[in-house]
This record gives C-alpha cells, sequence and structure tokens, in this order.
C-alpha cells in the first residue's frame, strides 16, 4: 500500500492509460480523484475503485481551473486526458488544433498550476507526470496538432521541473509508442498504416495500458526520488535505431 494517504488526481480517468492508471494507483492504496467526459464510465470506475468522480470538459479553461480548485487538497497529479483530430497537414483546421492543445497542454498546465501553488503555500512535496507521447520527437502524418501539443507538452514538463523542483515538487513525463487505447486502436486499427509502425518496434508490439500506468506509478513514488525533469520513453525500442 505505497501509495496509502495519498490523494491523486488522475485526468481522462475512463478509459484507456488513465482508467488503468487510475486503478493501479487504487490498487496500491491511493484515493483517487478522476476527471473525465463520459459519465457512464466514470460511474462505473467510481463502483470499481471509490474515489471522486468528475465530468469536466477540459478544453474549458475556466471549468478546468474551478475543478481543480474545488478539488483540493490532492497530493499527486497525472495528467492524462488527450485528444487527436487527424488531418492531412494542409487541411488542418484552426480550431482542430486550437482544441487539441487545449486539451493536451494547456488542461496540465493550468492543473499542475493549482495543485503547485496549493502545495508551496503549504511546504508540502509532490510529483506531477504528465503523459505525453512519441510524438513529441517524431513527425507522424496526419498528426500535425497532435505532435504539436505533445511536443509542447515535453517543454512544459521541462520548465516546471526546474522552477519546482525547489519546493519539492517533481515532474516528468512519460512517452510511449502507440498505446492500445480506445482512441488508439481507432486510429490505427489499418493494418496498411499499424504493420509499418509495429515493424519499426524492436519488440514487435505496440504497448498496453497497463505497462504505462506501472511506468506513471514508479515516477510518483519513493523509488523515483531522484527522476526529475525527465521525458521516458516507453516505446519497446521505437527511438534506439
Amino acid at each position: 500500500m505505497r501509495f496509502a494517504g495519498r490523494r491523486i488526481l488522475v485526468t481522462g480517468a475512463t478509459k484507456g492509460i488513465g482508467r488503468a492508471t487510475a486503478r493501479w494507483l487504487a490498487a496500491r492504496g491511493a484515493e483517487i480523484i478522476a476527471f473525465g467526459r463520459d459519465t457512464g464510465e466514470l460511474a462505473s470506475l467510481q463502483a470499481e475503485i471509490g474515489g471522486r468522480i468528475q465530468a469536466v470538459d477540459l478544453a474549458d479553461a475556466g471549468a478546468t481551473r474551478a475543478a481543480a480548485e474545488a478539488a483540493l487538497p490532492f497530493d499527486d497529479l497525472v495528467n492524462n486526458a488527450g485528444v487527436v483530430h487527424l488531418a492531412p497537414f494542409v487541411d488542418a483546421s484552426v480550431d482542430d488544433f486550437d482544441h487539441t492543445l487545449a486539451v493536451n497542454t494547456r488542461a496540465p498546465m493550468i492543473l499542475a498550476q493549482v495543485l503547485a501553488r496549493h502545495l508551496i503555500a503549504r511546504g508540502l512535496p509532490g510529483a506531477i507526470v504528465n503523459v505525453s507521447s512519441i510524438a513529441a520527437t517524431v513527425g507522424t502524418p496526419e498528426h500535425a496538432a497532435y505532435c504539436a501539443s505533445k511536443a509542447a507538452l515535453d517543454a512544459l514538463t521541462r520548465v516546471m521541473a526546474r522552477e519546482l523542483g525547489p519546493a519539492g515538487i517533481r515532474v516528468n513525463s512519460v512517452n510511449p509508442v502507440i498505446t492500445l487505447t480506445p482512441m488508439a486502436t481507432q486510429v490505427w486499427s489499418d493494418p496498411a498504416r499499424s504493420d509499418p509502425m509495429r515493424a519499426r518496434i524492436p519488440l514487435g508490439r505496440f504497448v498496453e495500458p497497463d505497462e504505462v500506468a506501472s511506468v506513471i506509478g514508479f515516477l510518483l513514488g519513493p523509488d523515483a526520488a531522484m527522476v526529475h525533469g525527465s521525458c521516458m520513453d516507453i516505446d519497446g525500442g521505437f527511438r534506439s535505431g
């Protein structure tokens, strides 16, 4: 029960990496605060692990800040929620670009600000994990907005680490290759798209959500006490070549 007594906010907690992370942490004693948009899935998550469950539209900056402030106090944060809008670069819309950055980059900044201000005011330590992607450093066709949002999230992680570290708040990101979440399964369901990508991964497969959740748990926990400012690949060797 290594997280007993810790309250941890997990965004995008209804499915995929977020749900796997919420379950992983709850199984180790954490009290989970779960943000998501699917009320049905939120209800089933609460029935499974308890905790505080709330529907929040993270594209709405004001609603995001208000929800985080209402959820205080909490000790740690997992910025997992994400969206993707696929389009060839020349056809990518401004609205889709803005929505992607609002959810994938701006919301993590707002949530981290709320937590950091709370912890700093009370002299308390904490940990933040941003769920980024290998797409932060690898150009992926039809993913212009998504790649931009994750590159920005990695940059934000590094800045947060420099500024919040002296206050005892550790900040890292995890950067998985394609993870078999519902969103990714939909995007990569075509073998013509997925087979060439899988062939570039030395371990020969995509990532399972539980495999990302366990790394997030490590980064939040005491075994990672000196891991700070990292963008940790979970890619089966994709970037080794």
